[in-house]
């Protein structure tokens, strides 16, 4: 051949690491081993004994690629001959499991390269996809004789994992939706956590539960510099809002709906960043039933014998339309005010109704909201709601002092 092919890939430097050799003075090397490190450029002045150095060190192998990082690459075609080589093009692909993809700057040719002349080039790609990667490079010229030649090469390497993104969902009973990722650093190098945010489907408001007010500044609850070590994982919380035009359907969403996809940016060794950004996360609505009973409203603390007010909001879950009666049953401590047996009339399929009832308590301590009937008169069925709520009974004395 008349070309020579380089391909080298292009990454950070690390931090020089010395491995500090002393003794104590009265053996027999004396203050030798002490003097060659104080000696040594590599080690920080006043601080030899320190295995961490001032220096860069440039790459010694291929190293590690991970998801979402930036893979750069130099690639270098030099005619080590002694002839004028003409036509010349350079062509780097990269193969992966589900699709080949071309990573040249420049699809046209050179017209010539001159004896000891080099033709370069540097491509990015940015790793979406785990598992092999083979990144083909292939060179087509034309001798002085007119003679075509072409060869390529091969660089196989493997990109990993470098996060483990773990999810929950926790289901409020006002329609909010918690959800908890949890995130573990899985690779062999700390890194700082940019950004974790959670982008919500076109259903919901988002709020990031991962910050705190001190002294009218908001911080970060993982403090100020947020470093995620190898194997530490860490929780984030989000809490999820319907938004207005699908808060009166979020009582009859029934099966897998989407949240919205997380997304994670950091930086590793000298800066390298890397991102990520989760598939849509799904969940699976909550099942009510035909019917639908919550609480809007409900004091936290009431007195002793002493009326007091909640508001029910009640949701035909189903797809048929319902004739409701409303009845209410008396508990040992709980007793309602009012009259039971109340018509609510019909309720077609998911409208929903608010319903302001009274009661009190004669038992003092946290007391259980119970005894709420409902009854269909269409398919004469009855559904029955205890344990809705609880509120915490004190005497009047108590509460006024």
């Amino acid at each position: 051949y008349f070309l020579i092919f380089a391909v080298m890939r292009l990454t950070k430097p690390t931090l020089f690491t010395n491995i500090p050799v002393t003794c104590e003075e009265r053996d027999l090397p004396g203050n030798l081993f002490n003097q060659l490190m104080k000696d040594d450029p590599s080690t920080v002045k006043g601080a030899e004994t320190l295995m961490l150095g001032e220096m860069l060190t440039l790459p010694q192998n291929f190293g590690n690629i991970f998801l979402g990082e930036t893979f750069s690459s130099y690639i270098s075609v030099h005619n080590d001959s002694n002839q004028v080589v003409k036509d010349i093009l350079v062509k780097a692909d990269l193969q992966t499991s589900s699709q080949r993809l071309n990573l040249s700057a420049s699809s046209a040719a050179v017209a010539e390269l001159k004896p000891d002349c080099c033709i370069d080039d540097v491509i990015h790609h940015e790793v979406k996809e785990i598992g092999t990667h083979i990144l083909v490079c292939a060179v087509s010229y034309t001798t002085q004789t007119g003679e075509k030649m072409y060869f390529r090469k091969f660089f196989k390497f493997q990109v990993l994992k470098p996060l483990d993104v773990k999810t929950k969902f926790y289901n409020a009973e006002t329609d909010e939706v918690f959800l908890e990722a949890q995130i573990q650093n899985i690779t062999t190098s700390p890194m700082f956590m940019e950004k974790v945010s959670l982008e919500p489907s076109m259903m919901y408001n988002v709020a990031e539960l991962n910050t705190v007010d001190t002294a009218g500044k908001s911080e970060s609850t993982f403090g100020a510099r947020t470093y995620l070590q190898p194997m530490d994982t860490r929780q984030y919380l989000y809490c999820l809002k319907p938004k207005q035009e699908f808060a009166e359907k979020a009582g009859v969403i029934k099966g897998v709906t989407v949240i919205g996809k997380l997304d994670i940016v950091w930086k590793t060794n000298l800066g390298e960043r890397g991102r990520l950004q989760t598939s849509q996360l799904q969940r699976m609505a909550p099942g009510y039933g035909d019917v639908r009973l919550s609480l809007e409203t409900i004091p936290d603390t009431v007195n002793l014998e002493e009326p007091f007010d909640i508001t029910c909001k009640i949701t035909n879950c189903s797809e048929r339309t319902m004739d409701l009666v409303l009845e209410m049953c008396n508990t040992n401590s709980i007793h309602w005010c009012g009259v039971s047996g109340r018509q609510l009339g019909k309720l077609h399929p998911s409208s929903s109704l608010h319903l302001a009832l009274t009661l009190l308590s004669s038992v003092q301590g946290l007391q259980s909201v119970s005894g709420l009937r409902l009854t269909d008169t269409f398919l004469k069925r009855t559904y029955e709601y205890d344990d809705i709520a609880q509120v915490c009974v004190v005497s009047s004395e108590v509460k006024q002092s």
